[in-house]
């Protein structure tokens, strides 16, 4: 019996251990996804920073902007890291001007991957509730924000094509 119930805890705490997020492994994805990013900063003249699909959308600028508040915001419920911007404050800016949004953008990033690589791996099972509305895990706060640049840098690819631009290549590994 003291046999059984040893291989079921080696099993258990295994199972628990293979379950837990590396944060070198998030750091890792969270640093392309800064260089890709930066690519599509760079690839966008700084003529096109305020170029607007239809007068309703985002500018190129404020979708990098509204991109990087969501880093701030998720991050820092994330991770417990107090972000160093309101929410919103960036993209309220109204900022046009390529290289001041791009180093918003880059510092927003440099937040994100210093908040998760000196944050515990075994703290991501966690549950937060991101604002003010959703529980889910800290984990899950990062891979909601990790989606939603993604999401926004994809909607930049139009706005580049616009410019007469031709957008980064796809960078996923």
């Amino acid at each position: 019996m003291k046999y059984i119930l040893t291989l079921f805890a080696t099993l258990l705490l295994t199972t628990q251990l293979i379950a837990q997020t590396n944060t070198a492994d998030l750091v890792k994805e969270w640093e392309r996804a800064k260089a890709y990013t930066k690519e599509y900063l760079d690839s966008m003249p700084a003529s096109s920073y305020g170029l607007k699909p239809t007068k309703e959308m985002r500018s190129f600028a404020g979708q990098f902007l509204h991109l990087s508040d969501a880093i701030y915001g998720f991050v820092a419920a994330a991770t417990e890291e107090k972000s160093p911007v309101g929410f919103g404050e960036l993209e309220k800016s109204n900022d046009e001007n390529k290289a001041s949004v791009t180093a918003k953008v880059m510092a927003a990033y440099d937040f994100a991957i210093a908040a998760i690589k000196k944050y515990p791996a075994a703290k991501l099972s966690e549950t937060v509730k991101i604002f003010g509305r959703f529980d889910m895990t800290r984990e899950l706060a990062l891979s909601k924000c990790f989606e939603h640049q993604t999401h926004h840098r994809g909607q930049a690819t139009v706005y580049i094509r616009l410019a007469g631009v031709k957008p980064p290549a796809e960078k996923l590994f």
